[in-house]
């Protein structure tokens, strides 16, 4: 558990374990938070790694007037200490609702295209002990399942490929400022952060009542708990998923029927949900209550049924997970970068010159090589909703098929952690990515990591 730190000696042990050996992305809006993040991270990248390269970035999501002076403030402010700083705005019509959603999503697009851009794999942002109590109080206002408890991350891999990490969870917001006052240092307070129309600005002004503090304590103690509780559960779930699951066909997932009776049923539960979310393309794991149920079931009796877009057909020979065949995506030109079926990882690696990326079909998927592994019905069922990459009437591969290099590349992902994967879920989301043939997840940016176990203990 992180425990907030209040004294002086902030700069001491705040970025110790980082790995700044392809420099770094810090994020600053110029309020409090992030300005001290910048401050500290110099002085010690100043200290312990002089060759480092340090780049502050401000996003400015031209939601409020004054925002774009604002940034440049910062940009005076780095340039007045020899720190290199990007201006990058978020252009474009803004969504009439889930603004905040959408603002943090464009946020951290803008953060990660900058860094892989300087090939920097590591982004610093400046949350706070306040902010992870606040979110863990809203949490808890909105009764939360659980997972979501253990409040922001110490580290969340973006997009599979960029370490976004917040070193200043230990650290209180009052003793930044008051770092900040000593050296002099102002900065910019941003107007909504009292706007009480907003969700987060009503809990702090509750927390600045006479049992604030106590209530801030017991959330970050819960936090703390909850976080090795999840990485427990993860790790367990990763062991069942090596231990039960194969993958004979593209798109086809077969579970022993030993794992619907194991004795560790949370974790089973928990597998489960997020195989089903993996296989079925649906961001959010599937509800733990309608898992459980189905779970059940599955233990004594072969089922067809349907969850999170996933068929799942329970037979003597296993359990099976595909893709159903109904709401998949149109033909359509691949698109670099993009989810198809938020499924697969479209990638251009030449020109298109016409290309069409579509479901294989049923009348292809009869075509195709069978596996003897598990019935002909159930292969094509599942091969039937893979992407297939076509060039007028030529297919020219789907997921699985020729090893031959294709103008595009069409890669699986663990689709619940695609985008967003907290520390604390690394061990299932390897796990699944191995099943599905998935690239590995880049390391962590921590010097000596344990291959993600003990993140909470960090």
């Amino acid at each position: 558990m992180l425990t907030p730190d209040t004294k002086s000696d902030l700069p001491d042990c705040l970025f110790r374990d980082l790995d700044f050996s392809t420099g770094a992305v810090a994020a600053v809006s110029g309020g409090s938070d992030s300005t001290a993040l910048l401050l500290l991270l110099k002085d010690h990248l100043d200290r312990t790694a002089s060759a480092a390269r340090l780049l502050a970035v401000t996003v400015d999501h031209g939601l409020r007037p004054g925002s774009a002076a604002e940034a440049r403030l910062v940009a005076n402010f780095c340039a007045e200490r020899g720190i290199e700083h990007r201006i990058l705005t978020w252009s474009g019509d803004k969504p009439l609702t889930g603004l905040a959603a959408a603002a943090r999503a464009a946020r951290y697009n803008l953060l990660a295209a900058a860094a892989e851009a300087e090939s920097i794999k590591l982004i610093l942002t400046g949350h706070t002990a306040d902010d992870q109590a606040e979110t863990v109080l809203m949490r808890l206002a909105r009764d939360d399942d659980g997972r979501g408890l253990a409040g922001m991350a110490p580290a969340t891999l973006y997009d599979w490929r960029t370490w976004i990490v917040r070193p200043l969870l230990g650290a209180r917001r009052a003793a930044l400022r008051e770092m900040l006052r000593g050296r002099d240092i102002g900065w910019i307070e941003d107007p909504t952060n009292v706007d009480t129309r907003f969700e987060r600005p009503r809990l702090r002004a509750t927390l600045a009542l006479p049992d604030g503090e106590q209530r801030i304590a017991e959330a970050l103690a819960r936090a703390g708990q909850a976080a090795l509780e999840r990485e427990d559960l993860g790790h367990r779930a990763a062991v069942l998923i090596e231990a039960f699951a194969s993958r004979s066909v593209p798109g086809l997932i077969r579970l022993d029927r030993d794992f619907a009776a194991h004795d560790d049923g949370k974790a089973a539960i928990y597998a489960l949900r997020i195989l089903l979310a993996t296989v079925g393309g649906v961001s959010f794991l599937p509800d733990e209550a309608r898992c459980a149920a189905l779970l059940s079931r599955l233990r004594s009796a072969s089922l067809r049924a349907t969850l999170s877009r996933t068929a799942v057909d329970a037979r003597r020979t296993g359990i099976f997970l595909h893709r159903e065949n109904r709401n998949l995506p149109a033909p359509a030109p691949p698109a670099t970068n993009e989810f198809w079926d938020n499924r697969r990882r479209i990638t251009l690696n030449d020109r298109l010159g016409g290309l069409v990326i579509a479901p294989l079909g049923p009348a292809a998927a009869r075509q195709a090589p069978l596996s003897d592994a598990v019935p002909a019905s159930l292969s094509r069922a599942a091969l039937a909703a893979e992407p297939s990459l076509e060039s007028g009437v030529e297919r020219l591969d789907f997921a699985g098929g020729k090893a031959d290099p294709q103008p595009v590349s069409i890669a699986p992902v663990v689709t619940p952690f695609a985008r967003f994967l907290p520390c604390f879920d690394l061990e299932p989301a390897t796990a699944v990515g191995v099943l599905v043939g998935a690239p590995p997840p880049v390391a962590p940016p921590f010097l000596g990591h344990d291959g993600g176990r003990g993140w909470a203990k960090a």
